[in-house]
């Protein structure tokens, strides 16, 4: 649940575009949402007002040229083609790498990840392992690569990148054994990462959101290290109710209602699963352990309801939130660093507040 197959789609659309240089279409992607404000605006049509909300010009104009090529929606494909197709629209949209930042493969325990060093940090760096979306069945470390390079220069930490397993070949609960491991593992490991083992977040977007509260979640309820903060964009968090955000944005918004139910059906076929909390976190019994929390979400965003229901649980618990709704915003926009600023601006706020929060930890 995080990138558009924005300009891929129909075989048509894909035999061009194969045709044509990943940085020849790249480039022409990036003059295309340089265009004026008004050239932009008569190309998205009017303003869409939803809920009391009116979606950013910068969001509308990306969903409008990704309906003109392909039409509504994430999934309409198998997995392994929906995988390729958001690689492959991440090198479209997902901007320029960010520099200066260093970049190192490392594997822990068999669970491969990507570890990024600003130029702004040295040892005893605060880490935030991060967990990439994309339904807990297409994304992997190269569709979250700019976002990472993003939030560590930003934010002046190390972020540890985690390709855990994906459905259907591994379904639930793996991905959280992996989310899990990743985590004990960045803590044994602190000294060679050059971290400081007090200050590791967690944190990642839709269904990666879901895996850092999960693995905030599960590590407070044992003796050992736990995360010492959360950052989570617009997470799953509660598979087993639908809320209203679900049907006021269920088409049209990118993340459509069928996109959800199909990452669903590959995560967790067995139905009887979705309660647990390593599942759904929501549903867990006691709250009153886990780490603070950052919790993003967007206003025009199935997933939204379900984010903020969490917030309003968390602090139930007593636990410190700073929860913000973007309003103007879709589900996926940590992703889309080349379709315009307002993304950009959304994700800044995110990385401010994690470094804060790091240093003061």
């Amino acid at each position: 649940m995080a990138l558009p197959t924005c300009l891929l789609g129909s075989n048509v659309s894909s035999v061009l575009l194969d045709a044509i240089p990943t940085r020849v279409l790249a480039a022409a992607v990036r003059a295309i949402f340089a265009l004026p404000r008004p050239i932009r605006r008569l190309i998205a049509g009017r303003p869409i007002r939803v809920d009391g909300q009116e979606l950013a010009l910068d969001a509308q104009f990306l969903l409008a040229l990704n309906r003109f090529v392909t039409g509504d929606g994430l999934t309409a494909r198998e997995p392994a083609k929906s995988r390729a197709d958001m690689v492959s629209s991440t090198r479209l949209i997902g901007g320029e790498p960010i520099e200066p930042v260093a970049v190192r493969a490392l594997d822990l325990d068999g669970i491969p990840a990507r570890l990024y060093t600003p130029q702004s940090v040295s040892d005893n760096a605060p880490l935030l392992l991060f967990f990439h979306g994309g339904g807990w069945v297409i994304g992997n470390l190269d569709t979250h690569d700019n976002p990472c390079r993003f939030i560590a220069k930003h934010a002046e930490v190390k972020v540890l990148s985690v390709d855990y397993r994906l459905a259907p070949e591994h379904p639930f609960p793996a991905a959280v054994d992996d989310a899990l491991a990743a985590f004990n593992w960045s803590v044994k490991h602190a000294d060679s990462l050059g971290v400081d083992p007090t200050r590791i977040a967690v944190g990642g977007d839709s269904a990666g959101g879901n895996l850092a509260a999960v693995t905030a979640l599960q590590a407070s309820l044992t003796p050992g290290p736990r995360p010492a903060f959360q950052l989570l964009f617009y997470p799953g968090v509660d598979a087993t109710v639908r809320r209203r955000s679900r049907d006021l944005f269920a088409t049209g918004y990118l993340l459509t209602d069928n996109d959800i139910d199909w990452f669903l059906n590959h995560y967790g076929p067995d139905r009887s699963t979705r309660p647990d909390p390593r599942f759904s976190p929501l549903k867990a019994p006691d709250l009153s352990t886990v780490a603070p929390a950052y919790i993003a979400t967007a206003g025009f965003d199935p997933l939204r309801d379900e984010g903020e229901a969490y917030a309003n649980a968390l602090r139930a618990a007593q636990i410190p939130v700073i929860h913000t709704r973007h309003p103007d915003l879709i589900h996926g926009y940590i992703n889309f660093l080349a379709a315009g600023p307002r993304f950009t601006q959304a994700l800044q706020e995110a990385t401010t507040t994690l470094r804060a929060a790091l240093t003061l930890a």
